[in-house]
């Protein structure tokens, strides 16, 4: 019996070749593909050159910012992904078949999640489920957005800038942004300052800070204080707190998750003291997924810790004042 081309591309196709071809789209180069799958980069080239082969078609077309999917490539790469996700599926199937709860959870994570009732739901769920492992992703809202509506992250957590049917969203906590400088910034640790004060003075900021992004009111915000630049951005917290703790401008940050740095004089809160931006987090799930028990656990798991904690426990950041914010550094000063 003849094979069509399809039939004679499925028999001879190695599941191997496609992880490669999904670790390029990701990666966009072959370095990155090559980190990703512990290859050495020969391998990946040699492997992208028989997929190729194999289906008749160029899949990438190179260039010097690296490696774009071609027509019949993006064609290819949902299709690869359903495939990687039926192995998923099926191994966790058969795990469960044992009776275990197994598999993985992939969180999908802004990078200012700071919450409690996060850290107590995955203390809960290790507890109870230690055959099954966690994996955090920290993204910018977007991404984590779109990793989830792809199928590869189980829920993300994250802010929302307009909406995104056919995921479904449900309010996490509320927390709100300050702006804030440096040890070797002039404004630090002058007490009395008006947003005006501001004016002029270069900003840092997350790259989300724009307007129509998850972070717009943070974007109006920086306009009304007359801040320039922004002259350095991040994706991660952690990397915007590092250039306003450097020096290289104001940034913003939410309120409670700046608090021990104020108390240990590290950062220095900034006007406006009253009616700062608020910013809603969003648990985001998809109701067209298939959750593994894992995941199911899980989400289960984190409802549980929600629901003991009403809307009106989840404001974080409302009770930071401009006194408590300028008390440990303007002690700090008078010692030296």
């Amino acid at each position: 019996m003849r094979l069509s081309p399809a039939e004679t591309f499925a028999r001879d196709l190695d599941w191997s070749l496609l992880r490669v071809f999904l670790a390029l789209a990701e990666g966009g180069s072959v370095t990155a593909a090559a980190t990703r799958l512990g290859l050495k980069q020969p391998s990946v080239s040699q492997a992208l050159k028989r997929l190729e082969d194999r289906a008749g078609h160029r899949l990438f077309d190179r260039g010097p910012g690296g490696f774009s999917l071609t027509a019949q490539g993006l064609a290819l790469r949902p299709e690869a992904e359903a495939v990687r996700a039926a192995i998923l599926r099926g191994a966790l199937a058969m795990a469960e078949a044992a009776g275990e709860v197994a598999g993985e959870v992939t969180l999908a994570l802004a990078s200012h999640v700071v919450s409690p009732i996060l850290d107590e739901a995955l203390r809960r769920f290790h507890r109870a489920h230690p055959r099954a492992t966690l994996s955090i992703d920290v993204l910018p809202s977007r991404e984590a957005l779109a990793r989830l509506a792809r199928g590869q992250a189980s829920l993300a957590i994250c802010l929302i800038s307009g909406p995104v049917a056919p995921l479904a969203t449900e309010l996490f906590y509320r927390e709100f942004f300050g702006l804030f400088c440096g040890p070797g910034h002039p404004l630090f640790g002058r007490a009395g300052l008006r947003l005006a004060d501001l004016a002029g003075h270069a900003a840092v900021s997350f790259q989300t800070d724009r307007m129509g992004d998850a972070l717009a009111a943070v974007t109006r915000l920086r306009a009304r204080a007359g801040l320039t630049g922004p002259v350095g951005q991040a994706t991660h917290l952690e990397e915007v707190r590092r250039m306003i703790v450097a020096g290289l401008g104001i940034g913003p940050l939410p309120l409670h998750v700046a608090a021990e740095d104020v108390e240990a004089g590290r950062l220095w809160r900034l006007p406006p003291y009253k009616a700062p931006p608020a910013i809603d987090v969003h648990l985001v799930t998809s109701p067209r997924a298939r959750p593994n028990r894992a995941e199911a656990a899980f989400l289960e798991t984190l409802r549980s810790c929600l629901a003991a904690h009403p809307p009106e426990a989840r404001i974080y950041g409302r009770g930071f004042t401009a006194d408590r914010a300028a008390a440990p550094a303007r002690a700090a000063t008078t010692a030296q």
